[in-house]
C-alpha cells in the first residue's frame, strides 16, 4: 500500500474566516471521495493545525498501491477538487511511501 500525504499553506491574502471556509469546503470536497475511486483505501484532511505546524491543512490518504495513487491524482473528481486547491494555497508539500 502507498500512503500520500500532502500539506499545504493557505495563500496570504486569505481571511481567518475565508481560510476556515476554505479548509471546510477542501475537507467535505476531498474525504467525499472515499468510495468514489478505486483503489483508495482511506482519505482524511486535518484542519485543525497546532501552531506548531509548518502548514494550513494536511491530507492523508492511502491507496493500494502506486497504480491507484495515480489512478486518484487524474480522476476527474479529484481535479475538480485540486482546481479549487490551487486558488485558494500558496504551497504545496507532498510525502509518498510504502506502507
Amino acid at each position: 500500500m502507498v500512503k500520500h500525504i500532502i500539506i499545504w499553506e493557505f495563500n496570504d491574502e486569505l481571511s481567518g474566516e475565508q481560510r476556515t471556509a476554505a479548509a471546510c469546503r477542501i475537507k467535505r470536497e476531498l474525504e467525499a471521495l472515499q468510495g468514489v475511486i478505486k483503489g483508495l483505501r482511506s482519505i482524511k484532511v486535518y484542519t485543525d493545525m497546532l501552531p506548531t505546524s509548518n502548514g494550513d491543512i494536511m491530507l492523508e490518504s492511502l491507496f493500494d498501491d502506486t497504480t491507484a495513487l495515480v489512478y486518484y491524482a487524474d480522476h476527474p473528481e479529484h481535479l475538480k477538487v485540486k482546481q479549487y486547491i490551487s486558488q485558494t494555497v500558496k504551497s504545496r508539500k507532498c510525502a509518498d511511501f510504502e506502507v
